[in-house]
């Protein structure tokens, strides 16, 4: 008897919520090890910067092929490809003999990552249509939420009773099993009509992203006048400035900037970036504070930003469910009023707060955030045709890494401004006055992205607002004409060819 072949809905989800875990929570874990890295490799703490740094560029350069791959060579080879490389590129992190050498494994490791989520978030909305992407949304968040939250917490358990090796070692088992999994069931697609690859415009987006990303996370440790940061910004702004140049004037750009001439797509992304700015600075500085300040370990810090992930989890159900009545507009202004809020209360913290204090600040934080991630990521696609899917996930993808580096650049330079130690040697005391100006430059952050959910139209999200149809057998479990099976039959007899609308 045949086994029954599992929904592509399924599939999809499965796959790509593992990968998304396993990168966001990389990004995060490896931070705890950095101080064990250096010790074993006898370096010198800055000297191993390089490890997120390299990691950082590397991801910043291959995001903006991300759309143009998996268009051209089908996106389930893409992702599998790029789950293939992050996970052989985290094993040969576990056996770096040297620094020098795990700097190249985490370069190698970001060019895995840089295609992952742009190419499964294609994915996801082409494989859900545009009424059941908000249920799509209550798998996403998981990742998204809890693994920010999860890598402080099990890289101290890591370092502090394995070792910084098992930080990499971890991705591998389950690498393989999502691969294994991905190549059986998952269905192929492809575009047609799929153009040229853009040299120039991937030229200026990679080495742009690149130089300006890098200059973003370590301009507030060097010094905003240094000459390598100043060197890397200026360069990286001048070729963003020529991206655009360069863009507008190609038929079938790498980075399709048109794609901002919608209203709909514009103010949802930059919602998404407003609030990646000022919740993730927010995440960046609290660590800081607890350990700097409070003298904490890094298993602390971790267990008091974990309520955030809870509250994020718990509030989905209930968005999923008002999202088709109250629409987009409402939910995203709302909610970035209230995280704006939350962040700016942590300006009252002082040596006395109870850390219970600040964790149930950042659970009602996480409650006001799914009002927002939730909804601007569903509607922000309502209106993208679906050739077009990739060049858009992309898109809002390098929209919301910078988004994520500026609110990290900007809060690391109010802490590195202010100071956040008053006096010198042993009469050196914390000052929490740097780290009440950074919350406030975070909620700032956060409030002006209720300006953008203002301009956000309900009307354009229509499509996402509607009740999931009953049409019968999951569509997605069916190869996409002239996609799955690697040939285009387009002019097959009974197929049919009106182009459907995704709005």
């Amino acid at each position: 008897m045949p086994v029954p072949r599992p929904s592509q809905k399924a599939v999809v989800s499965i796959v790509f919520v593992v990968a998304m875990f396993m990168t966001v929570l990389d990004s995060t874990i490896v931070n705890v090890a950095l101080p064990s890295i250096a010790s074993d490799y006898h370096e010198a703490p800055s000297s191993v910067a390089g490890v997120n740094v390299g990691f950082l560029v590397s991801l910043a350069v291959f995001i903006s092929a991300a759309g143009w791959l998996g268009d051209r060579f089908g996106v389930k080879r893409v992702f599998l490809f790029a789950l293939a490389v992050f996970t052989a590129a985290s094993a040969l992190c576990g056996l770096a003999q040297d620094l020098p050498q795990l700097v190249g494994f985490r370069v190698l490791q970001g060019i895995g990552g840089g295609l992952l989520t742009p190419v499964g978030m294609a994915m996801m909305m082409r494989t859900y249509p545009p009424a059941e992407r908000m249920r799509a949304s209550r798998v996403l968040i998981i990742p998204t939420a809890l693994a920010p939250s999860l890598g402080p917490i099990v890289g101290g358990l890591m370092v502090d009773h394995a070792s910084w090796h098992w930080v990499f070692y971890m991705n591998v088992p389950v690498g393989v099993a999502a691969l294994v999994f991905g190549a059986l069931y998952l269905d192929e697609r492809r575009e047609p009509d799929t153009g040229p690859f853009d040299l120039p415009g991937f030229a200026c987006a990679g080495l742009g992203l690149a130089a300006t990303l890098y200059a973003l996370t370590e301009g507030a440790q060097r010094g905003w006048t240094s000459p390598v940061i100043l060197g890397t910004a200026t360069g990286g702004v001048l070729l963003l400035v020529l991206l655009v140049v360069v863009e507008s004037r190609n038929d079938q750009p790498m980075l399709d900037l048109r794609l901002l001439r919608d209203r709909l797509f514009l103010t949802s992304t930059m919602v998404t970036v407003t609030a990646s700015a000022g919740f993730l600075g927010t995440v960046f500085v609290l660590p800081i504070m607890i350990q700097r300040a409070r003298g904490l370990e890094a298993t602390d810090s971790g267990l008091t930003t974990f309520p955030t992930a809870v509250g994020i989890v718990l509030a989905t159900q209930l968005v999923a469910r008002y999202y088709p009545k109250v629409g987009p507009r409402r939910l995203t202004a709302a909610g970035l009023a209230g995280v704006s809020l939350m962040i700016a209360l942590l300006g009252f913290v002082g040596p006395d707060t109870s850390l219970w204090w600040v964790r149930a600040d950042l659970f009602v934080t996480g409650l006001f955030l799914a009002n927002v991630f939730m909804p601007s990521q569903t509607a922000a696609f309502a209106t993208v045709p679906m050739p077009r899917m990739g060049n858009a996930t992309t898109l809002f993808n390098v929209q919301r890494q910078l988004g994520a580096a500026v609110g990290v650049a900007v809060l690391g330079s109010v802490l590195a401004g202010v100071g956040i130690f008053t006096g010198t040697g042993a009469a050196a005391r914390p000052n929490y006055t740097a780290y009440h100006w950074a919350f406030a430059a975070a909620a700032a952050m956060a409030a002006v992205g209720v300006v953008f959910a203002l301009f956000t139209r309900d009307s354009d999200a229509a499509a996402t607002m509607a009740p999931p149809a009953d049409t019968g057998p999951d569509p997605a479990s069916d190869p996409a004409p002239g996609t799955a099976s690697g040939h285009d039959d387009r002019n097959a007899p009974g197929v049919d060819h009106r182009p459907r609308s995704t709005a």
